[in-house]
């Protein structure tokens, strides 16, 4: 009897998600308060939209360098750690070894059944040091090119984002008829991207929606609130 093949489906692309959340989020709340705050001082889209522009091309650099020294130093990180692994295998195999073995011992193997493992694990150094740094140590060895695609991920997340609260103003010449529109707007891109972003990490859509949207009115109110009691 024919079988249909058994095809296991995992999302993989998780840092590039992590990435463009972390970008996304940021343009679409931190220019949004902005525009908003500013709205509630002037009625001026002009002065707006510059603001907003240079708040946009600031912030995105800034997130773009952010994400590149993470993964720069988490690509150290690892790179020290593994020399610190290497090092010790040499210096001290038998440690290193019952390290092996509690690993093991913590998944439930007796002592029986992963001696041989260990031995045969124990005759491949490099194969040795991999494992140490998985599943002693927690750590994935970071893809070489990581830095620049995170920088550039964030930072073009970030842009495309920030352009959407500010898209009303652009075609607006009253900044106060401009904020109702940018509060729809950006109020239903937050819904789409927060519902979105919950998909693809496996949270409630719906929940993860209405938590974004909640977050990006909450500051985009406070600083409109604010702007107007100082101005």
């Amino acid at each position: 009897m024919p079988q249909t093949p058994h095809i296991e489906r995992h999302f993989t692309a998780g840092e590039v998600v992590r990435d463009v959340v972390i970008g996304m989020s940021d343009g679409l709340t931190v220019p949004f308060a902005l525009a908003a705050g500013l709205s509630g001082a002037i009625d001026n889209s002009h002065i707006v939209v510059v603001a907003g522009l240079a708040e946009i091309a600031a912030g995105s650099i800034a997130m773009g360098l952010g994400g590149y020294l993470a993964a720069k130093s988490d690509a150290e990180h690892y790179a020290s750690e593994r020399q610190r692994e290497m090092q010790e295998v040499q210096d001290v195999p038998e440690e290193e070894a019952r390290e092996v073995q509690k690993v093991f011992a913590d998944y439930g193997l007796s002592r029986e059944e992963s001696v041989p493992v260990v031995q045969a694990l124990t005759r491949k150094p490099k194969e040795w040091v991999d494992f140490m740094m998985r599943f002693e140590l927690g750590l994935e060895e970071p893809d070489p090119k990581r830095a620049l695609q995170s920088a550039a991920t964030i930072a073009a997340s970030y842009i495309a984002g920030g352009i959407i609260p500010l898209s009303p103003y652009m075609v607006s010449h009253s900044a106060r008829t401009a904020l109702l529109w940018s509060v729809a707007v950006t109020l239903i891109a937050l819904g789409v991207f927060g519902y979105i972003k919950g998909r693809f990490t496996g949270a409630r859509a719906g929940r993860s929606a209405s938590q974004t949207i909640v977050i990006g009115g909450l500051a985009a109110g406070a600083a409109f609130l604010l702007a107007k009691l100082i101005s």
